[in-house]
């Protein structure tokens, strides 16, 4: 099966000071083709790794499913050389008796790069899925203090990142415990909060309610949508949302916070789910006490 990182000859230069050739370690950007009995769906240019949850979680992402009993089985299939060795690059979806296929019409393309998970859509409205799992009724609440730990736990969690250097990732936070429920990673940022989706469908999980999913880089409409398909009632990320992601969020209810960084974070929608932790308040100054005068003072008429 193909590999997540590969191996490439760079030249590095330091202007002014050095030029030096080596190896360095590289994401692997490959296609991947979802099929659903048989018919292509989708073509999502991804980081090999947890294909199974990334179809899973695209088809609840999609409003296809919206619980793991519908998804009957995910397979790889053969696709790519003209030798009919498997590249693992195409998979095919059954779903359960009874669910219907998806339609793919002039609506949406289902072409996706590793950037954009919603490139081909043709208006917005086409994008606003109705989510099975509504999050505006999710009364979580999560303290601002545990909200500033969730970027350095993300990090952490980046085996491949720290390889490379050139991968986005989403973790799935338990809001009552605090717990890491799963981390993935990937070249597109939708695609890695789709592993994360998919892997919660696999473990019967869905509504994600009481949870906070956490991402590298900025917070887009797609991301906001994808939360609100899994029942997601709170999305952080380390930089910027864009304005169609906060409309979003403020009209499904779901809490977005952006620029998460160190003690500080901006809240966009949902505020009533971040408790804040009070003020420190300067210590009570005493008030001075009055000091009696070294000597009485003389009145007038004693100087006469």
């Amino acid at each position: 099966m193909s590999r997540t990182t590969s191996r490439k000859q760079i030249t590095r230069i330091v202007v002014g000071e050095s030029l030096s050739r080596r190896e360095d370690v590289l994401a692997v950007e490959e296609p991947l083709e979802i099929r659903v009995a048989g018919a292509p769906l989708s073509i999502t240019m991804r980081t090999p790794g947890s294909d199974f949850e990334l179809a899973a979680g695209f088809l609840v992402s999609e409003g296809v499913i919206a619980h793991s009993d519908q998804l009957n089985a995910i397979r790889y299939c053969a696709g790519g050389p003209a030798d009919g060795e498997n590249t693992y690059n195409v998979l095919d979806v059954t779903l359960a008796p009874g669910v219907p296929r998806p339609d793919v019409s002039l609506d949406r393309n289902f072409y996706m790069t590793s950037s954009c998970g919603l490139c081909g859509k043709a208006s917005i409205d086409a994008v606003r899925t109705r989510s099975a799992h509504p999050v505006e009724g999710d009364d979580v609440r999560v303290a601002d203090t545990f909200l500033t730990t969730l970027p350095d736990r993300l990090r952490e969690g980046q085996a491949m990142f720290e390889k490379t250097g050139g991968l986005h990732a989403a973790a799935l936070f338990d809001a009552s415990t605090g717990a890491l429920l799963a981390l993935r990673e990937d070249v597109g940022r939708h695609n890695a909060v789709d592993k994360v989706v998919g892997w919660a469908l696999k473990e019967g999980r869905l509504p994600l309610r009481g949870t906070v999913l956490m991402v590298s880089g900025r917070a887009s409409f797609e991301l906001v949508q994808k939360a609100s398909m899994a029942g997601i009632p709170v999305l952080a990320a380390v930089s910027a949302p864009s304005s169609l992601a906060v409309d979003l969020g403020r009209e499904l209810g779901l809490t977005v916070v952006g620029f998460l960084r160190g003690s500080s974070m901006v809240v966009y929608s949902g505020a009533e789910r971040i408790v804040p932790t009070p003020a420190a308040q300067p210590p009570a100054q005493e008030p001075p006490t009055q000091q009696p005068p070294a000597h009485e003072p003389q009145s007038q008429e004693s100087l006469v």
